[in-house]
């Protein structure tokens, strides 16, 4: 019941200076009172539905996806754990709410040009790459600094032979993969590998696959842009 109420008021705490702030302008600019209305019944459905959805996450994502690196492990088959890594990328990048926006309005304002199943397969594919090599590099040790650097030092690559739409939207498309629902899930999933193995830290080496799951959308859109240009 506590963590009910915390949740409940965190969100309301996060909604409220936005509607505060819109009510302001309503006084100020004289917006048409319809507008108001429906923004108000909208804040009221995103308080609602956003309560609902971080508790949905507290009590069933976080604790799922942390069983699941921890029983992963235990296979002993490395590639076991990286086909798994890429499956579970891939399937909660598709649902990310985040990823579905970005995709919709890339649609949209592209004309079709950018259809919304290449842009979200693209970008689920990048993830769940990036899944997989996380957990290759968990397993295997590796710094994460070196694997940082060499993402990024090919998308400054990349970037000069993209089309220049094509590189805005690879930047965005590593920040939106960044979302509610894949950054829980990903992050309790590292965590839950990094502790049942062996010589390997929860803290340091359970955290950095949501740093590599935003680089691999990123490479993924860029190389679908070369393709494009």
């Amino acid at each position: 019941m506590e963590k009910i109420k915390s949740t409940v008021l965190e969100v309301v705490f996060a909604v409220l200076p936005v509607t505060i702030f819109v009510i302001i302008l309503q006084v100020l600019l004289r917006l048409p009172l319809q507008v108001m209305a429906q923004f108000l019944i909208g804040a009221a459905m995103v308080t609602i539905g956003l309560a609902l959805f971080l508790l949905g996450v507290q009590l069933g994502l976080l604790q799922v996806g942390e069983a699941a690196g921890a029983a992963l492990p235990k296979i002993g088959k490395v590639w076991v754990l990286v086909f798994f890594g890429f499956l579970l990328g891939f399937a909660v990048t598709v649902a990310e709410p985040d990823a579905l926006v970005l995709a919709t309005q890339v649609d949209l304002v592209s004309e079709g040009a950018i259809p919304r199943s290449i842009l979200m397969i693209t970008v689920a594919l990048g993830v769940a790459i990036f899944v997989g090599l996380a957990m290759l590099r968990v397993l295997l040790g590796i710094p994460l600094k070196y694997i940082l650097m060499a993402s990024y030092g090919l998308v400054f690559l990349l970037v000069a032979f993209t089309p220049a739409e094509f590189a805005s939207l690879s930047i965005d498309s590593g920040a939106v993969t960044t979302g509610p629902l894949l950054v829980a899930f990903i992050m309790a999933l590292g965590v839950g590998v990094a502790s049942v193995l062996g010589g390997r830290s929860a803290s340091a080496d359970g955290f950095g696959f949501v740093a590599l799951s935003a680089i691999g959308p990123t490479l993924a859109l860029l190389l679908l842009g070369v393709i494009y240009g």
